[in-house]
């Protein structure tokens, strides 16, 4: 899509922002950045502030501390409607009885704007969209990806400096959704305009953002390029919710040495990153762990174990393998045997070493959990 007009994003700075919901504590002392014209992805599992974080800065959470800053002014105490942001929520916010033109022309009509003027925006948005010719339907009327585009089209019709995307794809069907990021993305670039987007969808934010902001516990756990959080996650947090799902115990032993199975060579890790000598955990993704041939050598983890069971999810095969008391999951080009023993190995750029710091954490399912 190509815009008819020049618009430009303006930076965004979040400082130490505080908030609590009575006296329960949300987020603690958030500090973000983002630049004119960036796509930054809120991502992580509910309850995590990541919704809490983007309504604080659209003004519809007041924070107890800290402050919000748009192209370098306060905004932190001023009202939605004066902070050059709009706002696409998840369920759209449709008004059942309103025409396509008429919603999309409804935040300029607030603003005072004269008829000609208002139908003369309301059709750039229409063609930007790809909707023309459906103007005086109803939401009833439209599929799914047409309301999103015109849920997006009331937004941009104020001309933002800043989009806020509140999970807006959520309501889609997988087919529909992953057309509408493409769209979503490149209508984003050509206008230029600074966007935040919550999602629970890791792929999502993969695809879509040039920077992802990992929330845990009302905090940042992490945040930087995508590339950059999946080859190296700060934490096993991270490292989970970015697909890395499969855990094993190890020890790391002088050196940075992480040892596998017994009688197998140990890896040498990344000093800068190994955790210290002592118990530890390696996590990784199903789809880079592979099965060796008896003597076939890897630089990595190397273990032990025996198939589970095989499963066929299409296009490959996933083989649970057990090693000692613990279960991951590998995919395989072929079906394996249950009770067959194996030689997993993990290549060391997809091992994720972490220090063993007591009980595994509750698993995270980013593909489906919501919040």
């Amino acid at each position: 899509m190509e815009a008819q007009r020049t618009r430009r994003g303006v930076p965004l700075a979040v400082e130490g922002l505080e908030v609590a919901y009575g006296r329960d504590p949300v987020l603690h002392g958030v500090s973000l950045s983002v630049e004119a014209g960036e796509f930054v992805a809120l991502l992580g599992p509910s309850g995590c502030g990541k919704t809490t974080l983007l309504r604080a800065v659209a003004g519809f959470v007041q924070p107890s501390g800290g402050r919000v800053l748009a192209g370098g002014r306060d905004i932190t105490r001023e009202p939605p409607e004066r902070r050059g942001a709009a706002m696409v929520f998840q369920s759209y916010a449709l008004w059942p009885h309103m025409s396509v033109a008429r919603t999309i022309g409804y935040g300029l009509s607030v603003r005072g704007w004269d008829r000609a003027r208002i139908a003369a925006r309301v059709e750039e948005m229409l063609r930007l969209l790809r909707l023309e010719g459906l103007g005086a339907r109803l939401p009833a009327q439209l599929s799914g990806g047409q309301r999103q585009r015109v849920a997006l089209g009331r937004a941009l019709a104020v001309d933002p400096e800043i989009l806020l995307l509140d999970e807006p794809m959520s309501n889609l069907d997988a087919r529909v959704r992953e057309g509408v990021r493409h769209e979503l993305r490149a209508l984003q670039q050509a206008l230029g305009i600074t966007a935040i987007h919550v999602t629970h969808d890791r792929e999502e934010a993969m695809i879509m953002a040039d920077r992802i902001v990992i929330l845990e516990g009302g905090r940042i756990a992490q945040a930087g390029p995508p590339e950059e959080l999946w080859a190296r996650p700060a934490n096993a947090y991270v490292a989970d919710f970015l697909g890395a799902t499969n855990r094993l115990s190890l020890r790391m032993l002088p050196g940075a040495l992480a040892q596998g199975s017994e009688g197998e060579a140990p890896m040498r890790a990344d000093p800068a990153r190994a955790p210290p000598a002592g118990p530890a955990r390696v996590l990784f993704r199903p789809e880079e762990g592979r099965i060796l041939a008896e003597g076939e050598s890897l630089h990595g983890l190397v273990f032990r174990g025996t198939v589970a069971h095989s499963a066929y999810p299409g296009g490959r095969w996933r083989a649970a393998i057990r090693v000692g008391a613990e279960e991951v999951l590998v995919d395989a080009p072929d079906r394996i045997a249950p009770g067959q023993p194996v030689r997993l190995g993990i290549p060391a750029a997809a091992a994720h070493l972490f220090a063993d710091t007591g009980p595994t954490p509750a698993r995270h399912t980013a593909e489906t959990t919501a919040g």
